[in-house]
């Protein structure tokens, strides 16, 4: 299909899509509900925001436990940027992606700061400030203030290349897809349509086995017709990740408190905390025997522990030492049973656990 006929056609996809949204759009808590809109309640920008941060790369079922705390603990913008920004790094750990928890930060330090604690209504206005790009300024802008903005997330692009089986791979198809989502967005309603339109990826037309017959817009859609849903999106074919390599060291002294370091602002797991570390980076591997050690002592080996981060697989020898005289070192000594409570990301989790198994099992603290 032609650019000229996805412009024609594109208009007619939001009606019967507001109208399914109405009935069955997903209960969320950062969410103003169709029938709660009808009562007069509006969005609250600062939950909005929160929600799109937290949700880049990640589900919404990881979401929603981390952002209730949030909300619990900072319900405004305004006592976000006033809490302490240890606090707002551990309330983020194991939510991942931690530059996201640093420019949260400095965000809502800058609404605080500089607009009075309200969150500019324009998509300009908004890609302004610290860790908002296209995509989240957008969901803002159209959620938050009724804007008319193009939203395209990973379910949007799945929606609209099937409706118009845009066969150009992702990601070149993305300014195509945002042009036609731009052409379908309708001037009232734009937040709950891009909504709906999430709504819809997520529950029915998924990647894989999308539910065609319960649709409210498959009659609209050229690969439904075709037979070809499970095509689309096109993708090119994904490049192994690269492996790193590196040592991590578990310290613990005979009162059984731990060695923590805080990891340097900027890099990946920034600002973070953890155990002390060879020097990997996303490029480079990093040593991977006891000569890495922060300091000399019996190190003995708790295995490899390997994970996954977007761009490549870190995998880590992970020693284990009982120090009986502990050397000055920049860091810290945490009892063991206030490590659940740092701001451990998974992987260092992972280290941990391979040195005291069980230490992170659920209802343990």
């Amino acid at each position: 299909m032609s650019s000229a006929e996805h412009f024609k056609t594109a208009p007619e996809i939001a009606p019967p899509l507001l109208a399914w949204y109405d009935r069955h759009a997903r209960a969320l808590p950062w969410r103003i509900s169709p029938s709660e809109r009808d009562h007069g309640v509006v969005a609250d920008p600062y939950r909005v925001w929160l929600s799109e941060i937290m949700l880049q790369q990640t589900t919404v079922q990881a979401v929603k436990p981390y952002f209730e705390n949030f909300a619990t603990r900072w319900p405004t913008v305004e006592d976000l940027a006033a809490a302490d920004t240890e606090d707002v790094m551990k309330a983020w750990a194991g939510l991942g992606y931690y530059s996201r928890a640093r420019n949260l930060k400095k965000c809502a330090d800058v609404v605080a700061a500089e607009h009075g604690g309200r969150f500019p209504e324009t998509e300009e206005g908004l890609r302004a400030l610290p860790g908002i790009g296209p995509y989240t300024a957008a969901a803002i802008a159209a959620i938050a203030f009724d804007q008319p903005a193009a939203v395209v997330d990973g379910n949007i692009e799945r929606v609209f290349t099937r409706l118009f089986e845009i066969e150009t791979p992702l990601p070149s198809a993305k300014s195509e897809i945002r042009a036609v989502v731009a052409e379908a967005t309708p001037e009232d309603r734009p937040g709950d349509f891009a909504q709906a339109l999430m709504d819809l990826g997520a529950t029915i037309c998924t990647p894989k086995r999308p539910a065609c017959a319960l649709c409210p817009i498959d009659e609209l859609c050229q690969a439904r017709q075709s037979g070809k849903q499970e095509q689309f999106p096109v993708k090119l074919p994904k490049k192994a990740k690269p492996v790193r390599l590196g040592a991590a060291f578990v310290a613990e002294r005979h009162d059984e408190a731990v060695l923590l370091v805080k990891r340097p602002d900027k890099g990946l797991l920034g600002g973070m905390t953890g155990v002390p570390t060879s020097n990997w980076t996303v490029r480079a591997d990093g040593e991977t025997g006891t000569n890495a050690a922060p300091f000399k002592g019996e190190w003995r080996s708790k295995g490899v522990i390997s994970h996954v981060f977007t761009h490549f697989e870190l995998r880590l020898e992970v020693f284990h030492a009982v120090v009986t005289n502990p050397p000055d070192h920049p860091g810290w000594w945490s009892d063991r049973d206030s490590l659940p409570g740092e701001a451990l990301p998974t992987v260092m989790k992972k280290a941990l656990s391979a040195a005291f198994p069980g230490l992170f099992r659920k209802g343990k603290t």
